[in-house]
């Protein structure tokens, strides 16, 4: 007895500073962030930084506007997210509700596959694939657009999707689908009107870790989207927050390595309000379950 009370009070120990370093890791990388990204946004203005069309970083008479920046990842993570969504949450429901035990075990191991592949290797097939299949089916000069972009970042985000919607799918409790099924109710109807909306706070976690890792792509889009600072169009290239400060930190200076703060801070503060946003819409969801 007196092991076990010593067992518990060493692991009590071990969890509080873990949850300590996680608590002083956040605030350090967010007080970071602040510093290194204030600097430049005060020279550069408000304003012309984040409303500015143009950035020329390397010109005698450098230009720091990232709205193309931001227009772009916001396009890009939306459009990611409308196709692979649905496609995401479609296969979750076949593989626990539909597909028998031994196709879901052959399916499963390929999805997991799929989210331990680098993104390197999303970027350079969607260069040796997906690029020159654009440009030929549209008829494009070149196939290095926002399209592509999210193309490819929508079959990067399936497994996150996929892996925890199945997992929130399959906790759904059987008496809720057997009760729905006695009540006259199809299994299609089951599935939609009850399997779902039980899962729901599940499935909303797996779109909200496809959406982070939409975000914050960068090899991969920079790859297959051209990299190039222009307003966003759909068959255009573009360059994402992400991209811009991974293509120019290695050489930059002064200013300009500045200025790559003040997008980092930027991300930031879109990711952090994307989070409290999504956790202000669970947490009203359970209340409303309850």
């Amino acid at each position: 007895m007196k092991a076990r009370n010593i067992t518990e009070q060493v692991m009590h120990v071990i969890f509080v500073v873990c949850g300590m370093i996680s608590i002083i890791a956040v605030v350090g990388i967010s007080a970071y962030m602040i510093i290194s990204g204030l600097p430049a946004i005060r020279e550069i203005g408000l304003k012309d930084f984040l409303f500015g069309q143009v950035w020329k970083s390397t010109a005698s008479e450098p230009l720091f506007g990232i709205l193309p920046f931001i227009l772009s990842s916001i396009f890009a993570t939306s459009g990611a997210i409308l196709i692979g969504v649905p496609i995401g949450l479609l296969m979750s429901v076949f593989l626990s509700k539909i597909a028998s035990t031994k196709v879901a075990s052959s399916v499963r191991p390929a999805v997991e596959l799929l989210a331990g592949i680098p993104s390197v290797v999303y970027g350079l097939v969607g260069i040796i694939v997906l690029v020159p299949a654009v440009m030929d089916v549209f008829n494009l000069k070149s196939g290095s657009t926002l399209f592509s972009a999210i193309i490819v970042l929508a079959i990067m985000i399936l497994p996150s999707i996929v892996s925890v919607s199945e997992n929130a799918l399959n906790a759904v409790p059987k008496k809720f689908e057997e009760a729905s099924l006695a009540l006259g109710a199809t299994k299609i109807e089951t599935i939609f009107k009850v399997s779902i909306p039980s899962a729901k706070s599940g499935i909303t976690a797996g779109v909200v870790l496809g959406i982070g890792r939409a975000i914050g792509e960068a090899m991969a889009v920079m790859m297959v989207a051209g990299n190039v600072a222009n307003m966003p169009k759909l068959f255009s290239s573009v360059r994402f927050l992400t991209t811009a400060i991974s293509s120019e930190m290695s050489y930059a200076s002064g200013l300009q390595k500045q200025a790559l703060f003040s997008i980092g801070l930027v991300l930031f503060v879109f990711i952090m309000i994307i989070n409290i946003v999504l956790n202000t819409l669970l947490k009203g969801g359970y209340k409303d379950e309850g």
